[in-house]
């Protein structure tokens, strides 16, 4: 047993000075991997001295097993150091083979811009903040009381016909209009009142100038001597302010449940200067909201008292607006997401 003992040792010895003259020829990674499964691999003699040390007698196994380890460790720790230096060569390899030119410019990534319809509620908020109104805000799913009710919508109103309006059970519905949120507000603040109420609105219309889902900014004023030339400035002021001091305002009578008068508001067509073309149908307008003078019936609901306040209400759609302005000629564009038509803005 001593000479099979002394026999492993000129092994192991031999093993490590002929690694010594191995690792002097090693250039390169995958040869220091070769060289690493050559003598430390499952087939290297220190793996099989290892693997069969139970040949030995029980009394050698702790020297055998030092013998071998000792061996080992100093095998591992000159391929560790000879990694590390050949990991600092091929970093240096690849940073001379890799020139960068740190004076050139960087890839320049595409910039995303805000979506045209938030920047139109943007710039119509911005003109009605600088008149001094606040920006009040309510639910989308909202009571039949305060989207038709207190609106002065009688219960045959065609607003209420289930071809036009979500609803969702006999009392709860889709908000078809911003104006629930002015009585809403008027419940919890006493004149005067002057705020506009941008937001979502749902009704039962697809074509190329309606959409199931839009946005609306309605607006309202209600103070002491509030009269109907108080409504045009304002509106005369939103249209020169948004489409230009050029475009010339008309109202039209019209008819509105819970205003009275009411009026229809028309800007000169942008396109033939109000000489008539196909866009505004020959006729020299656009048209661009609904507005009048609050219905005193409406006060009852919020206990303002009619003898003391006037007001005056106003509603626009923002999708519209935005056709009106930048040309668009089909609503749908507004939500299909087509990059094409959103990079234009």
């Amino acid at each position: 047993m001593e000479e099979k003992i002394n026999l492993l040792k000129q092994d192991l010895n031999k093993t490590f000075e002929n690694f010594t003259n191995d690792k002097k020829e090693v250039k390169s990674l995958n040869e220091l991997d070769l060289l690493e499964s050559k003598y430390l691999g499952k087939k290297s003699l220190i793996a099989q001295t290892l693997k069969n040390i139970n040949e030995f007698p029980h009394e050698v196994k702790p020297f055998v097993g030092k013998t071998v380890n000792e061996v080992r460790n100093k095998i591992e720790n000159e391929i560790k150091n000879l990694r590390d230096e050949l990991n600092l060569i091929e970093f240096d390899r690849k940073l001379r083979e890799e020139k960068f030119d740190l004076t050139l410019p960087g890839r320049l990534l595409p910039l995303g811009s805000k979506n045209i319809i938030n920047k139109v509620i943007e710039e119509i908020q911005e003109i009605f903040i600088g008149l001094g109104y606040e920006i009040a805000e309510g639910p989308e799913v909202e009571t039949d009381y305060y989207n038709f009710e207190a609106l002065n919508h009688p219960p045959d109103h065609p607003a209420r016909s289930l071809h036009d309006t979500f609803f969702i059970d006999d009392k709860i519905l889709l908000r078809t209009h911003t104006s629930p949120v002015q009585i809403r507000y008027m419940e919890k603040n006493k004149p005067p009142v002057y705020i506009i109420a941008p937001g979502k609105v749902y009704r039962k219309d697809y074509d190329v100038t309606h959409t199931p889902m839009f946005t609306q900014i309605e607006g309202l004023a209600v103070d002491n001597n509030i009269n109907f030339g108080n409504l045009k400035w304002t509106l005369e002021t939103l249209a020169h302010s948004f489409f230009g001091k050029d475009r010339k305002v008309r109202f039209r009578p019209h008819y509105f449940p819970f205003t009275e008068p009411s009026a229809e508001v028309d800007v000169s067509c942008n396109i033939c200067g109000g000489k008539g073309c196909r866009v505004c149908s020959g006729t020299g307008w656009l048209e661009i909201l609904g507005a009048g003078m609050v219905d005193p019936n409406l006060y009852k609901y919020v206990n303002y008292n009619p003898d003391e306040v006037t007001g005056f209400a106003f509603g626009m759609g923002i999708e519209r607006m935005a056709m009106l302005k930048y040309g668009i000629d089909d609503l749908r564009l507004f939500f299909e997401n087509d990059i094409r038509f959103l990079r234009q803005f």
